[in-house]
């Protein structure tokens, strides 16, 4: 198997706005947009963020259709989470997440979008299993 492309769709009600949050904060820039549907890329991530709107006709299989994106993070690693931190303290965006360092290293914040998708920077601080 060779794969040459990735991307994680996520089911929302809106997303224009999930896309338009994610263009101004993170990044991200529009490659592709249809009625329900918006992909998005950003050098370096390595996949595209895919927002379809909840019951898109051409949604498959038919089970998802009235699902949404709940119970899942998309997290995306840094370099300095502290800057970045402090750029979405800037912003005015609402945080969900203070930041915070867990013993296994990650040092992290969420921040919520406007259709519940929760979105986590991330930087690690020192290897799992390492003494920080």
């Amino acid at each position: 198997m060779q794969i040459t492309a990735a991307a994680v769709s996520l089911n929302v009600d809106d997303p224009a706005a999930s896309a338009a949050f994610v263009q101004q904060h993170f990044g991200f820039r529009q490659e592709m947009a249809a009625d329900g549907f918006v992909s998005l890329a950003r050098e370096g991530v390595g996949f595209n963020l895919i927002f379809l709107r909840t019951g898109l006709a051409s949604l498959q299989p038919e089970s998802l259709k009235q699902q949404r994106a709940q119970g899942l993070i998309v997290a995306f690693v840094v370099d300095d989470i502290d800057a970045e931190y402090a750029g979405i303290q800037a912003a005015g965006v609402p945080v969900t997440t203070p930041l915070q360092t867990e013993p296994w290293g990650e040092r992290f914040f969420q921040v919520t979008d406007p259709n519940g998708v929760i979105l986590q920077l991330v930087q690690w601080v020192h290897a799992p299993g390492e003494a920080p």
